[in-house]
């Protein structure tokens, strides 16, 4: 196995695209570690202004009147009543924000259709020159300046399993595509993948409203509530790169794209263009080659050795750490011991549970469970094995290793830095395309890669996914900038 360069670390076969049509996906394994311990942080990036909390309500506020708006073939329930008051407070946003960041005259949406997906045929309509009969999905359309969505299976879908603000965040990706053509953003050849994410990022700009407590039907908490937000960006996203009908991107260009905006507003979605995209692409893997659609790494003692001596070549350290895989570092003065690796600094070693680590690449068994934001692959076991060396390089570098917020953080960074030299040419091992996607899976789960020595992590799987971004697109000097 270790003597020929391997094609690593296997993707995983999942789609789902709003916008297009939500397929099924692979099931996820429920054979994971248990969750590091957060730690409550006093200085978020994600709190900065208004009402914006990290813990606290989240979801429809009560006692709110509901929007004066109705949607055609409706049926007043519950979910028509939880869009149509998404698209009243999209709507009131940027009936403010568009002059402010777009040329011309905001003209909002008028007119919306409701149709339930498991309604037999005679019950069905035509939405943008479509018939619903069994259309799951959610879209704007173009044609006549209209949203619709499936009130009885996808939006339910939804809602149950990421919570209701979930589809808010559905919603205000459609109402983002309403934007586009009159914000003059895309046009006629714009390429698909741009369209969606600039309608991930108008999205994300909404969600920071809502989470600055502006919102007049909604509440947003930064810990939970973005996460789950978060986990539904990872659920709806493409599963075959190298199918042409894919154009949402994977789940790390998606949360990359809603986080621009969060972050940078809608100044930051101008910017999205095929160029930045090609840019923040760079060598990342964007399709798969020959035969790596199921290929997988087996995490074993070689394998991790593989990985090791790739990160010594990225990562060279005076004191090199000792590598044990018979098992956890027992005993480790002043330190918590993690599962199922775990770094233990007063004997410089890293010591693995390789049988452990090998359960949390999951089973890549295809399931019924179209919305699952756990994506099993390998990288989300080699990446933890990756963030715990990573903490033996800082503390050979004389920095700390404890603090969600500070070694935290950085190790995920680091990880992400690590990530992005497996997808460089010649590299062995070498990053396949769904990788990343393995690793925001986990980041966003547990974050166990993003703990500090100790297992403490930040509770913002924001905060989270984005110090290993900023490690994948920014590289090295970013993350010891970032995170002191």
């Amino acid at each position: 196995m270790m003597t020929t360069r391997r094609r690593w670390f296997g993707a995983l076969t999942c789609a789902a695209a709003i916008g297009l049509v939500l397929t099924g996906c692979t099931a996820v394994s429920t054979d994971r570690a248990a969750a590091p311990d957060t730690v409550r942080s006093t200085e978020n990036q994600w709190e900065l202004a208004g009402s914006m909390t990290a813990s606290g309500p989240n979801g429809p506020r009560k006692g709110v009147p509901d929007a004066p708006l109705s949607a055609e073939n409706g049926d007043g329930g519950r979910i028509d009543k939880l869009a149509l008051n998404t698209i009243s407070d999209v709507q009131e946003f940027w009936t403010t924000e568009y002059p402010k960041n777009f040329p011309g005259t905001f003209k909002p949406v008028t007119r919306f259709l409701s149709w339930d997906a498991a309604a037999p045929k005679e019950q069905s309509i035509t939405f943008c020159k479509i018939d619903t009969y069994q259309v799951v999905n959610a879209a704007y359309c173009s044609g006549d300046h209209t949203i619709g969505w499936d009130r009885g299976v996808l939006l339910p879908s939804v809602a149950k399993k990421f919570g209701d603000m979930a589809v808010v965040m559905v919603l205000a990706h459609e109402y983002g595509h309403a934007i586009q053509g009159q914000a003059k953003l895309a046009g006629f050849f714009t390429p698909a993948l741009v369209q969606e994410q600039q309608a991930d990022c108008l999205a994300g700009v909404f969600l920071r409203h809502v989470a600055e407590g502006n919102s007049a039907h909604f509440t947003l908490n930064t810990t939970d509530g973005l996460n789950a937000v978060l986990g539904a960006t990872v659920a709806i996203r493409d599963q075959d790169p190298n199918d042409p009908k894919n154009t949402h991107g994977s789940a790390f260009e998606r949360v990359t794209a809603v986080q621009i905006g969060y972050t940078d507003g809608a100044q930051g979605c101008k910017k999205i263009t095929r160029q930045e995209i090609s840019k923040r692409r760079g060598d990342l893997p964007k399709t798969f080659d020959p035969g790596e659609e199921d290929a997988q790494l087996p995490v074993s003692v070689a394998s991790l050795t593989s990985v090791s001596q790739a990160l010594a070549t990225v990562f060279p350290t005076t004191s090199p750490p000792q590598l044990d895989y018979s098992g956890v570092v027992r005993n480790c003065p002043n330190t918590t011991t993690t599962q199922p690796v775990s770094y233990c600094p007063s004997v410089n070693k890293v010591g693995t549970e390789v049988s452990a680590l090998a359960k949390r690449a999951g089973t890549m068994s295809k399931g019924d469970d179209p919305l699952s934001a756990m994506v099993d692959g390998d990288y989300n076991a080699y990446v933890v094995f990756v963030s715990r060396y990573v903490l033996a390089v800082q503390q050979d570098r004389k920095l700390t290793v404890t603090g969600a917020e500070t070694a935290g953080l950085r190790t995920a960074c680091l990880s992400g830095v690590f990530t992005t030299r497996l997808s460089e040419p010649g590299s062995d091992p070498r990053l396949s395309a769904g990788d990343l996607d393995e690793a925001v899976s986990g980041l966003l789960a547990d974050g166990l890669a993003a703990s500090d020595v100790n297992g403490k992590v930040v509770p913002s799987g924001f905060a989270r996914l984005e110090a290993f971004r900023t490690g994948v697109l920014d590289g090295e000097d970013a993350c010891m900038t970032r995170y002191r």
